[in-house]
């Protein structure tokens, strides 16, 4: 696969359907990228990937031609960079709560000048194709890509300014925690009016800043319709949700 898929896609305009892997199984992540995905995200929040199975996982999906992601744990840091070590091209960091945070994302995320990561990429160097590491350092910062999960009130009032951070390259909407936090905790309803004007203003701050604006989307016809409304990189449903969707339709047949 070519080295950062996803940052060259969506720098051109593409945009950009990603599945979505909670059950820390390669080969699943594998089979859902081989039907044809650009990119797939390894959930690591919520999750159950540990280190060794994130390493397979980010493999097989490198060998299965697909961009691989990672949602780092809440606040842990020190996971961004081993993560990008392992040969990730994007990771998604919650609860990116204000500037501050959005810096130290950053810090972790891309290498000097604009941030402080240290070095120590050779399995991405090696899943990536380049020749050496200096090949890697050239092109990471710029390829590399930092996406800052909007998902409270307190991240809705510093949106612009999480947006305008040097090194943050998209805003990653978390609508479940976003209607969680907007009903204080009453509801989740992610289609409730004034989680789509929270949604609606992500991606205005993200446009505005030259950022690249991004969701989580239940099924295929949210996605669809939050392309629409300008999202580039849009990911669906889990691999749990197609296993146990494809189970229910089986058993449907069967009992008539």
């Amino acid at each position: 696969m070519a080295a950062f898929s996803l940052a060259a896609r969506l720098r051109a305009g593409e945009t950009v359907f990603s599945a979505w892997c909670t059950l820390a199984s390669p080969l699943a992540a594998e089979t859902v990228a081989r039907e044809g995905f650009a990119a797939v995200v390894l959930d690591v929040q919520h999750g159950l990937w540990d280190t060794a199975a994130l390493i397979a996982g980010v493999s097989a999906l490198h060998h299965a031609g697909s961009a691989p992601a990672v949602r780092v744990p809440l606040e842990d840091f020190s996971f961004v960079s081993r993560a990008l070590d392992f040969g990730a091209e994007a990771i998604i960091a919650p609860m990116i709560n204000s500037a501050a945070d959005a810096r130290r994302f950053v810090g972790v995320a891309k290498f000097p000048p604009l941030g402080e990561r240290s070095w120590g990429p050779q399995r991405a160097v090696a899943l990536q194709g380049h020749s050496g590491g200096v090949d890697y350092l050239r092109e990471a910062n710029e390829l590399t890509m930092t996406l800052a999960m909007i998902e409270t009130p307190a991240a809705l009032n510093d949106v612009d300014d999480i947006a305008a951070t040097d090194g943050i390259d998209a805003l990653f909407v978390g609508p479940y925690d976003l209607s969680t936090s907007l009903s204080a905790g009453r509801a989740q309803d992610v289609t409730a009016p004034e989680v789509e004007r929270a949604i609606d203003k992500i991606c205005a701050a993200a446009t505005k800043a030259g950022k690249i604006p991004g969701i989580y989307c239940r099924d295929a016809a949210r996605a669809l319709a939050m392309a629409k409304r300008g999202f580039k990189f849009i990911t669906i449903g889990s691999d749990l949700a197609i296993m146990r969707d494809g189970a229910a339709e089986i058993l449907k047949t069967l009992r008539g």
